[in-house]
Formats: structure tokens, C-alpha cells, sequence
């Protein structure tokens, strides 16, 4: 047997992630260390890409800061310095990649709201 699909059977899914698809707006509490510390950091956002892959699972996540800089963070899927992700928001897209997203500003970058009945 591969050492490599050996891992990816080990490898278990956090339960604190919920189904991810483009599109969607969503926080991730992500756990990062500055010095001897180590504290939780939000990051919210529009997922851009949803990269499959076993253990090398990842989504990006954009976000406009201040001044209309538009800020991007790619996280992997699996990590154990991801705490939870919420989905605040699904959007209805048609396509998986939504790099486009990057050259729009304002209200041209809205994404039409998918309406579902949440649990």
C-alpha cells in the first residue's frame, strides 16, 4: 500500500467545517501564534476557489479591507489551525472559480443570494 492513501484514509474531517462550495460568505476562525501566544483571528469573506484533493485540500477566501484593497487567504481544508468556519451566506454561481471576482469593485462584485430554508 502507498504511504500517501495510507494518510488519506487517516485523515479525519473537522467537524466545526461545514459543506463548502464557491461563492459562499462565510468566518473562519483560524488559530495563529505571534511570539510565545497564541490567540484566534476572523477572517471573513467570499470563498473564490475550492481546491479538492484528499489531504491537500484548500479554499481561498477574499475580502476587501480598508481603501478597497481587496485581500485573499488561502487555507487548507484539513488543518488543525482552522477552529470552525461558519457559512453566513450562500451564493447562487456558475462557476467553480470565481477569479473575476478580483477586477470587479463595489456593487458590480455582489453575488445573487441563494434562498433556502436553513435548520
Amino acid at each position: 500500500m502507498n504511504l500517501v492513501e495510507s494518510l488519506e484514509r487517516q485523515l479525519e474531517s473537522n467537524p466545526n467545517i461545514p459543506d463548502l462550495h464557491p461563492g459562499d460568505t462565510v468566518k473562519v476562525h483560524a488559530r495563529i501564534i505571534e511570539g510565545d501566544r497564541e490567540r484566534v483571528q476572523v477572517f471573513q469573506g467570499t470563498i473564490i476557489c475550492l481546491r479538492k484533493g484528499g489531504a491537500n485540500a484548500n479554499f481561498t477566501v477574499r475580502r476587501i479591507a480598508s481603501h478597497g484593497i481587496g485581500v485573499e487567504r488561502t487555507f487548507l481544508l484539513h488543518s488543525p489551525r482552522i477552529e470552525k468556519v461558519q457559512v453566513l451566506r450562500r451564493a447562487r454561481v456558475r462557476h467553480a472559480r470565481l477569479y473575476y471576482l478580483r477586477q470587479r469593485r463595489g456593487k458590480a462584485a455582489r453575488l445573487r443570494e441563494k434562498r433556502t430554508q436553513y435548520p
